[in-house]
């Protein structure tokens, strides 16, 4: 499915399977932008399950300029018991840096918020790195607000396994 944007030579489209090899570039690029190559483990196989197995965990947006893709967007449901309603959780948003300033991020992000609008979703969130301090300014130009009361956690690796072998 294509989605025209008013950027000009700008499009988007869902991801199918074909894509998984560039939505594997795009992760170790972004990766790359964020200094966390080494914990890149994903691989086309991979994200084939992940995003078009029987039961597909995400999906991903891909941004095309003139024909060619220079962006992506990786996205899932989450859940508010609060508002009893979905929301959007952006794992992840990326535009090559020969590209940026053109205004296909916030085109990216914008279609993602009229998804959740669309979908009855109550919000869009996402996490960034602290010394981001360019995409922090976006965000804050778009009227995203951070959520300085909440501290991520995670529990991943030998953590997770110890923990989940005490569930008796």
């Amino acid at each position: 499915m294509i989605i025209e944007t008013a950027l000009p030579d700008f499009q988007l489209r869902q991801a199918t399977r074909d894509d998984c090899g560039l939505i594997l570039g795009f992760i170790q690029e972004l990766a790359e932008y964020e200094k966390l190559s080494h914990e890149v483990v994903a691989t086309t196989e991979i994200l084939e399950q992940a995003l078009f197995g029987d039961r597909p965990y995400a999906e991903v947006l891909i941004g095309e300029y003139q024909g060619r893709a220079v962006s992506y967007a990786l996205f899932f449901h989450n859940y508010s018991t609060f508002t009893g309603r979905p929301g959007i959780y952006l794992e992840d948003l990326y535009v090559q840096p020969a590209m940026r300033g053109k205004g296909f991020g916030k085109c990216l992000l914008a279609y993602l918020a009229k998804l959740a609008v669309d979908r009855n979703c109550t919000r869009v969130e996402w996490s960034v790195l602290d010394w981001n301090e360019p995409s922090i300014q976006f965000y804050r130009s778009i009227g995203a607000i951070p959520m300085d009361e909440w501290t991520v956690q995670r529990l991943h690796g030998e953590a997770l396994s110890s923990f989940a072998a005490e569930f008796k």
